[in-house]
């Protein structure tokens, strides 16, 4: 058993459990992480998108109780067949747009520079948000109508360019469509189940002859810290935003963003794939 590849696991399954739900983007971490430990060749790109299900899993338990009595109800309640169709709506866009463009994006942007750049874009845009009036049209995502949904699958699509954020993308997205601030965040909670789900699945599937059963242990590990870690992530969350905004991610962004160009542009960090 390799020990220092499970180490390298662990980390990275801690990165993607505390990045995966805040609007820091955990794809972009998760490559800046890979390129330190040296763990960047394609096998390494596929376990940081699959680790993304332990995240996602993390999603599941903390709403068990909601996601039972909505598939308990399924088809007895219009509240519970809107609240499907509303997921399912919003994944479209970026499943559509990640068929057509994914390989594409990952072969250009899927580097540390490019992200770095993307972190700081970003960054303005949450500033930009936070800044704006907001006008809250629709409290809870119980009173999400599709167009509603749909809007929010649109703003999800941007975090197909890595370095965006998923989360911020739909959070922010949700923000600027009339969305309370608890709404567009459990909105993104949610709509990450099928997003993660067939980004991880399509993606081994797709590399499954990169794999053998030595690679068991790696997964198992990535997957459980990232389930811990987003767990505790997402309790926190629900509690910083009852009374904060987001500027101190797009503060957070705009200064991990300047130092991974510093650094990489006067050669202190070797970023093996900045190129």
């Amino acid at each position: 058993m390799d020990f220092l590849l499970l180490a390298k696991a662990l980390a990275l399954g801690v990165v993607e459990g505390l990045t995966e739900f805040l609007p820091i983007s955990s794809t972009g971490h998760l490559i800046l992480a890979s390129d330190l430990l040296g763990f960047n060749d394609e096998k390494s790109k596929i376990f940081n998108i699959v680790i993304q299900t332990g995240a996602m899993l993390a999603i599941v338990w903390e709403y068990r109780a909601r996601f039972g009595r909505v598939l308990a109800s399924l088809g007895s309640e219009p509240a519970a067949r809107r609240f499907v169709g509303n997921i399912a709506i919003a994944f479209v866009p970026a499943a559509l747009l990640g068929l057509a463009f994914g390989s594409h994006i990952k072969a250009v942007l899927f580097k540390p520079v490019p992200v770095a750049m993307a972190f700081i874009v970003g960054a303005f845009v949450i500033l930009w948000a936070e800044r704006r009036e907001h006008r809250v049209t629709v409290e809870s995502v119980d009173d999400m109508r599709w167009p509603d949904a749909l809007k929010v699958g649109f703003a999800q699509a941007f975090a197909l360019i890595p370095g965006t954020s998923r989360s911020g993308a739909t959070i922010i997205g949700g923000l600027l469509f009339g969305l309370s601030r608890r709404a567009a965040t459990e909105f993104s909670f949610f709509l990450a189940v099928p997003t993660l789900v067939a980004a991880g699945a399509y993606d081994l599937y797709d590399n499954r002859a990169l794999f053998d059963v030595h690679d068991v242990g790696m997964f198992a590990v990535g997957m459980t810290a990232a389930f811990v870690s987003a767990f505790l992530c997402v309790r926190w969350l629900l509690r910083y935003i009852a009374s904060h905004d987001f500027s101190v991610f797009a503060w957070y962004r705009i200064v991990f963003g300047v130092i991974v160009l510093v650094t990489a542009y006067t050669g202190i960090v070797d970023w093996t794939v900045s190129g």
